[in-house]
C-alpha cells in the first residue's frame, strides 16, 4: 500500500518525491529522470500544493509519517548517512 501523500500525486510527481526522500538535490533528480530543471520545479510545486505541505522538508517528513515501515527504514538510513 502506498503512503497517502503518494496517492494524491501523478506517477511523475511520485518519482520526484521519492528521489527527494533519498536526499537528492534538484540537479541530481533532473539528471536521473532526464527532465529539465523547470519541469522538476513544476512537479515539486504540484506535489507541495496537492499534499498541503509548505516546503520540501515537510513533504519528506509527511511521506515518512504516512509511509509503511519499509519507507521509514529507507528514510532513516539516508538521514543517518548525511553529514552533521
Amino acid at each position: 500500500m502506498k503512503p497517502r501523500i503518494l496517492n494524491l500525486l501523478t506517477p511523475a510527481e511520485q518519482r520526484v518525491v521519492m528521489l527527494l526522500l533519498e536526499g537528492l538535490n534538484n540537479r541530481a533528480i533532473s539528471k536521473r529522470l532526464v527532465i529539465s530543471h523547470r519541469t522538476l520545479e513544476c512537479h515539486i510545486s504540484r506535489a507541495l500544493r496537492k499534499s498541503g505541505c509548505r516546503n520540501r522538508l515537510e513533504l519528506v517528513f509527511g511521506l515518512i509519517r504516512d509511509g509503511d515501515p519499509a519507507l521509514n527504514r529507507q528514510a532513516a538510513g539516508k538521514m543517518q548517512s548525511m553529514p552533521a
